[in-house]
């Protein structure tokens, strides 16, 4: 379930209580990020919302996993590509922190400057980056390292990514 908004989480984990499933809860980069994003949450705030419905709901936290989709440059677009990706690395970086683990990297947009979509050559570069912020940050934390979802719903990332 990709949504910030309480009501759709207590439903995604209702249901997760009815099936027994595991449930994927994803917040968009827009929805929440380092910045608050427009819902004004950053993702430990959204982890925290999230642990608060799934406790009022008997929901087995060990089941739920955090997501952050779209994860790239996105809301800073209309910003020069090296500003944008550095915002997106504090995001990225939040995210991992905050115990998101599956990490949908999506850098696939041009900023300031740029073709309204990147080259798949370009779009690898800029995910590894983010990828690699993910990994350090993770490995730092102590969390459990991420999975990932790379490129864009219409054209996903072809172009081989290694650590």
């Amino acid at each position: 379930m990709c949504s910030a908004h309480p009501l759709v989480l207590r439903a995604a984990l209702r249901h997760g209580c009815e099936n027994g499933s595991r449930v994927l809860l994803e917040a968009t980069c827009n929805q929440v990020n380092h910045l608050g994003g427009y819902t004004g949450m950053q993702p430990a705030d959204f982890a925290a919302l999230v642990e608060k419905i799934a406790d009022e709901e008997g929901f087995p936290a060990d089941r739920i996993i955090l997501g952050g989709d779209h994860l790239g440059p996105n809301p800073w677009r209309n910003r020069p590509a090296q500003e944008a990706m550095v915002e997106a690395e504090e995001m990225v970086a939040a995210f991992i922190k905050a115990g998101f683990r599956k990490i949908h990297l999506d850098a696939s947009m041009g900023c300031k400057g740029e073709p309204a979509a990147l080259d798949d050559q370009t779009t690898a570069e800029r995910a590894l980056r983010l990828a690699t912020v993910a990994e350090e940050v993770a490995k730092a934390a102590g969390n459990k390292m991420p999975f990932y979802i790379i490129g864009t719903r219409s054209r996903p990332l072809v172009a081989r990514i290694t650590f």
